[in-house]
């Protein structure tokens, strides 16, 4: 569940191992590509962080930033 505190929306995903995590990442990175707007994230073996913002509107949470969390929570299911 993604959280909103701070002005960032984060939400930390869980994967089996290393090559899962990375996998999702880089369907994550399609969908910031296709939506020109790129999160601040970390990954760690098998777990990847990811905070949203826009920092064009001043670092606060936006209706992209949510649409961007909407499509990577598709992603998860």
């Amino acid at each position: 569940m993604w959280k909103e505190e701070n002005d960032t929306l984060s939400r930390e995903f869980v994967f089996n191992d290393f090559s899962e995590a990375f996998a999702f990442m880089t369907r994550v990175a399609m969908i910031a590509e296709k939506l020109n707007h790129h999160p601040d994230w970390s990954n760690v073996w098998n777990k990847v962080r990811i905070n949203l913002s826009t920092h064009d509107a001043g670092n606060v949470v936006t209706d992209l930033d949510r649409k961007v969390a909407h499509e990577i929570d598709n992603l998860f299911k």
